[in-house]
């Protein structure tokens, strides 16, 4: 495991300053120029790209803080407890998880306006396509504010830790507060930890490096701890139970014989005996300190007893699994005892044939000698209410229907699926799918033949339609088609003199759809036209009264505005001698 240097993480700034941030970035480093005169597909990339470069620049804002900050779970252990004692696991993570989730929905947000932008059919639409895209990204970060005030806060506390190395060789100093750890380690080490005459004056972890024996030794104060159930430990004690479960380090345990940190020796002998589980597979030394206020030869019995014993437990070889195994007959024969670290509510179910598992109950007591025979006729059950549903599904027996109508359901069900079966892959495919011409798509195509078979297969008759069907074809220059077209759509206009057939659109024009086109209903009573013709006369002139006003660049008689007759481009600059271009 590497060394964590928590000193080199960036700045988090806050919500207000990291959305000036990027959206002054987006501002310098885009084109900040449009024209409306720009073609629709120059527009849409324009802003296009100003979106994208916004989403970019928080995505890699973002990322940064998250690489950044450690993972607990892929740190080692002692920096993930000490973590979790310092600022809450669950509320560091959930910080985390705030800004990731808010990265996401930021590209989630750049890639559905970018989508709507390739269809912004003018200036001022993709215009507010973009200013609704940075917002809802500015808004998407400003929720995330107090997340970021945490982080930052945690950062600077981090900042602050130790250096530790959790696999190098270290001596880790422990005991209750104020019996002398903190000067032992001023004294071995060039640390320089404050030492008062009070309990917990030592808050965190301090390291301090020392050489002996041409060796290099990390030495770690840990803060005083209390006689006093798990739960009930402070922060400060929690720094240094974590340090003793998870560091492989020689311990040295401080006593203060002298008994003026405030604790008799026989609460330095109960503290060493609580957390002596955390003392496993390390070598641990008994210190006694302040022997120059009371020596050891003038301590009661009582007390040297308590003193002798704790060193004497401190000494005592653990023998280790090596050790069993080559007493018990060696590799081969020995058979290593996996039950005698089972965790159970009490330690005499670990030999067991059959533990218990529940209030009192194994595994035995919930098996049933029948299982087999109950299991079959389970399964039988099953299977006829798996018939009598498909029964039910099918809707009618096969009495009550005849082969025909057996067909036809059938094709019914099989278009069903294959409907069912298309959407579902067209959703799974979402809108990577390419965009076939009905033209080239057979499914879609839309033919006389096509419409002449399902028409025919509906029992309807489909010769009208198909008759019909060479009309509805798209306008061409054809001049079959143009003749068609004189011979039988010739237009009449009621109310002429002596029933005749007046046309108003010969088949040489445009299509009659094109401009304003000529009416073809009556006038309505309050138009004050008496007829048809004398409206398609009205519209006539309309439109030749407009020429005129096109021809001054005007909407109409109201347009009132008047163009910039000096043009900014036109006429600045300097020309050289003897030039008369426009510029």
């Amino acid at each position: 495991m590497p060394v964590y240097n928590f000193k080199s993480m960036g700045v988090v700034p806050t919500a207000k300053d990291l959305v000036d941030i990027v959206l002054s970035k987006t501002q310098r480093q885009t084109p900040t120029v449009v024209h409306n005169g720009w073609a629709i597909q120059r527009i849409r990339q324009f802003y296009m790209r100003k979106v994208k470069h916004t989403q970019t620049t928080w995505h890699e804002k973002l990322s940064t803080i998250l690489e950044d900050f450690p993972k607990v779970d892929d740190i080692h252990p002692f920096y993930s407890d000490l973590l979790n004692v310092l600022y809450d696991k669950d509320h560091y993570k959930l910080a985390l998880g705030q800004l990731n989730a808010a990265r996401g929905m930021i590209d989630k947000v750049s890639q559905d306006y970018v989508r709507l932008l390739k269809y912004g059919d003018s200036l001022y639409r993709c215009k507010a396509l973009k200013r609704a895209a940075l917002g809802r990204m500015c808004t998407i970060m400003k929720r995330q504010g107090p997340s970021l005030a945490y982080l930052e806060q945690v950062r600077q506390h981090m900042g602050r830790l130790p250096s530790i190395d959790p696999n190098t060789r270290s001596l880790l100093v422990c005991g209750y507060p104020n019996v002398g750890k903190s000067s032992f380690m001023n004294k071995v080490t060039r640390a320089d930890v404050e030492v008062q005459p009070y309990a917990f004056t030592t808050k965190s972890l301090f390291v301090g490096h020392t050489d002996y024996k041409y060796l290099r030794w990390q030495v770690i104060d840990t803060p005083g701890i209390l006689d006093r159930p798990l739960e009930e430990r402070n922060t400060i004690e929690m720094q240094s139970i974590t340090a003793l479960a998870h560091l492989r380090a020689a311990v040295l345990y401080v006593m203060d014989i002298s008994e003026q940190c405030g604790y008799t020796i026989k609460q330095q002998a109960a503290l060493f005996q609580s957390i002596k589980p955390l003392f496993a597979n390390k070598p641990v030394l008994i210190v006694a300190n302040k022997t120059d206020v009371v020596a050891l030869a003038d301590l009661s019995a009582e007390d040297r007893a308590l003193l002798d014993g704790v060193a004497a437990e401190a000494a005592a070889p653990r023998p280790t699994e090596r050790d069993l195994q080559e007493a018990q007959g060696g590799a081969g024969v020995y058979n290593a005892d996996l039950r005698k670290q089972y965790d159970l509510k009490d330690e005499a179910w670990r030999y067991d044939i059959m533990p218990e598992i529940a209030d009192g109950h194994n595994v035995l007591d919930f098996v049933d000698p029948d299982i087999d025979a109950r299991l079959e006729a389970l399964e039988r059950e099953e299977a006829a209410a798996a018939a009598e549903f498909e029964a039910l599904d099918t809707g009618l027996a096969d009495d009550h229907l005849s082969q025909a109508e057996w067909e036809d359901l059938h094709r019914i069900r099989d278009r069903k699926k294959r409907i069912v079966a298309d959407n579902r892959r067209k959703r799974a495919a979402a809108d990577n799918t390419p965009r076939i011409p009905r033209t080239l798509d057979a499914p879609r195509s839309r033919t006389a033949e096509r419409m002449k078979a399902e028409l025919g297969a509906l029992g309807l008759d489909a010769a009208a339609a198909a008759a019909a069907a060479p009309r509805s074809r798209s306008r061409g220059r054809s001049l079959v088609r143009k003749r068609e077209r004189a011979e039988g759509e010739g237009m009449e206009v009621d109310g002429a003199e002596g029933g005749e057939v007046k046309r108003l659109h010969s088949s040489k024009s445009r299509s009659m759809s094109r401009g304003r086109s000529m009416s073809l209903a009556a006038p309505g009573a309050k138009s004050g036209l008496k007829d048809s013709a004398q409206q398609n006369r009205g519209i006539k002139m309309a439109d030749k009264a407009q020429i005129r006003m096109g021809r001054m660049a005007r909407k109409g008689e109201g347009d009132r505005h008047i163009p910039d007759l000096k043009p900014k481009h036109l006429f600045s600059g300097k020309r050289p001698r003897g030039s008369t271009d426009r510029r």
